[in-house]
């Protein structure tokens, strides 16, 4: 089966890719190391419904504990943290556990933080079920919830022990929970992989297959930059915030669930597209060619003008990337050349959500 080795010394760990996979849970955790632990899966009431039973059903013996939280953004907070931290002391884990992260990044990223702050921390496995977690935010550690002011700002780096992708998983995802997540295929083809864009344009959006190379092969360019830059020292791990900066900002501009990520994300590329022609010299035709794949997977590149730029501006100003006040942007040179630039000023960015209001994607 398609495998990728993410390479941080006593915390390498394995992503494994194939159809079946969830299925084989328990047998894939004892070749690992790791069915002696107690086992909490966490999940989400949706993906719990179609997928808990396969998942369970590869315990023979003791079944783990299943918790579950409401599906969607507004979960990913220190209230559902706590509850699932005392749910599970009260069905009596302990520092000698292992969690399950059984759903999208929601899940994944609110899972991974009760893992990283339980009994001090405990181990943890991923098995993503969306696009958007599969390529992504599965692998590299990154765990947290949101706040009132912003996404992701509290949290913690803490590796999963091992992630196991099962594309069948993604056979139950609605139409647009699934093209949502090719915009991060999309920025990973993007920044590293401008091979991958006839590969990503052969999809069929209206069907759930999605070949387990080509999942490996994105989920191969987040390992090589994490394992480069694992906590976002070196300006190399930023790479991966292509679109993000305004896309994070356009997404805490609404409320949670108004706009899915993948949909902020691809309006944030085209923003940083916009910004990459003025700074980084990139070729409008090769803004065209992302733009192309985007709309293939019916991705919004229009910002609604019930948004205003104000909110925009003020919700990404908190953003993570922005570092003692400068604004450190991701840009293009060219399809799979990316950098790290401190030339883009606010005039900047307000100018590019303001071209995110125009029917014209060029």
């Amino acid at each position: 089966m398609p495998t990728v080795q993410v390479d941080l010394a006593d915390r390498t760990y394995s992503v494994l890719v194939e159809n079946g996979l969830l299925g084989q849970t328990a047998s894939i955790l004892a070749d690992n190391g790791l069915i002696n632990h107690h086992i909490a899966i966490i999940s989400d009431e949706t993906v719990a419904s179609h997928h808990t039973a396969t998942l369970l059903s590869s315990f023979p013996e003791e079944k783990p504990s299943l918790h579950t939280i409401p599906a969607g953004e507004a979960s990913k907070s220190l209230a559902h943290a706590e509850n699932i931290c005392r749910e599970m002391i009260r069905a009596g884990h302990d520092r000698r556990s292992l969690i399950i992260a059984l759903g999208g990044g929601v899940v994944g990223d609110l899972a991974g933080f009760v893992a990283s702050i339980f009994y001090r921390g405990i181990p943890f496995v991923q098995i993503p079920t969306t696009i958007v977690s599969q390529v992504d935010s599965s692998v590299g550690g990154k765990t947290g919830v949101n706040v009132a002011e912003g996404k992701n700002l509290l949290g913690a780096f803490h590796q999963p022990k091992l992630v196991i992708v099962d594309p069948e998983t993604l056979s139950t995802l609605p139409p647009r929970e699934f093209h949502e997540g090719f915009a991060e295929a999309i920025k990973h083809a993007a920044i590293r992989d401008a091979e991958m864009l006839p590969d990503l344009l052969a999809i069929d959006p209206e069907k759930r297959q999605v070949p387990a190379d080509l999942l490996a092969r994105n989920i191969a360019i987040k390992a090589r930059v994490v394992e480069a830059d694992e906590y976002e020292t070196k300006d190399i791990r930023a790479l991966l915030n292509f679109g993000h900066t305004i896309g994070h900002g356009i997404e805490a501009s609404l409320p949670y669930g108004e706009m899915l990520h993948g949909e902020a994300i691809a309006l944030g590329i085209r923003a940083a597209l916009y910004i990459s022609e003025k700074h980084s010299n990139l070729p409008p035709a090769e803004s065209e060619k992302i733009l192309a794949l985007l709309r293939h997977f019916n991705l919004p590149l229009t910002l609604p003008d019930t948004i205003p730029t104000a909110t925009v501006m003020d919700r990404l100003s908190r953003d993570k990337k922005f570092k003692s006040g400068k604004i450190r942007f991701v840009t293009l040179s060219a399809i799979g050349q990316a950098q790290v630039i401190e030339t883009v000023t606010p005039a900047d960015l307000e100018k590019a959500i303001e071209h995110l209001r125009t029917e014209r994607c060029l």
